[in-house]
């Protein structure tokens, strides 16, 4: 029995993402693992840092143009049209967020306030498609749609990105980031974990939301090592 659950923990271990801790990464953004799981309807995914998850935050700088995000993402190799883009478009992710110059989730209100478009302050989740682009820094982008013409999410804001804004709320707890969405058939697809900060272009123009660089990636190399494991019956 005890060789069975050694065996079965390992397993599970082994498709967890570990890396060192840097001192060189803002200890926020500084990740030491990363994991994901799912019962088939809803996915859970988590990452650890080494200080105070969602302690720093993107500086305002007043305007839309020009905005910095701050993100904890999940980059995976599940096809954009399991959650409602168009199939094949690129590597959807699940994105953690806190921009404070744009609000991006027009549905919901966040901040409990009364008014919902006020709200990109704070940490919040959204689907994105990502793709390659040599105009970003960081070589990667969150692709450039036409709303009303691109297959999108029924939640999506609207804005001319393959960006969806589901509304599931992320709990950032001491050293831990994680967060629930449903999405059918992610058992078993690969995934990695990125600390990313991105900026919408300087004159709206496109690629207008570029990722600029990485604070850390789990894996090293954007590899997508880790595997979302089906989740254990309690």
């Amino acid at each position: 029995m005890l060789c069975g659950t050694l065996i079965a923990t390992s397993v599970a271990l082994a498709h967890d993402i570990r890396a060192k801790p840097n001192a060189k990464v803002p200890p926020a953004f500084d990740i030491t693992s990363a994991s994901a799981s799912t019962d088939g309807r809803l996915a859970t995914f988590t990452m650890e840092v080494t200080g105070t998850a969602g302690a720093q935050k993107p500086k305002k700088v007043g305007k839309l143009a020009g905005a910095k995000v701050d993100a904890y993402v999940w980059p995976t190799k599940l096809d954009p049209a399991a959650v409602g883009f168009a199939g094949g478009s690129g590597i959807l992710a699940l994105a953690i967020t806190a921009h404070p110059d744009f609000d991006d989730t027009p549905l919901f209100d966040e901040n409990g306030d009364g008014d919902p478009n006020n709200d990109g302050a704070g940490w919040h989740s959204h689907w994105v498609v990502l793709g390659e682009d040599a105009a970003c820094a960081g070589g990667l982008k969150v692709r450039d749609i036409s709303p009303g013409q691109d297959v999108l999410p029924a939640t999506a804001p609207g804005l001319p990105l393959a960006l969806d804004s589901p509304g599931m709320s992320p709990i950032l707890k001491g050293k831990s980031v994680r967060i629930t969405v449903p999405v059918k058939g992610a058992e078993n697809v690969n995934f990695d974990a990125v600390a990313a900060h991105l900026q919408v272009h300087e004159k709206g123009e496109k690629p207008l939301l570029c990722v600029t660089g990485t604070y850390k990636v789990a894996s090293g190399k954007l590899t997508l090592p880790g595997v979302i494991v089906k989740s254990e019956k309690k």
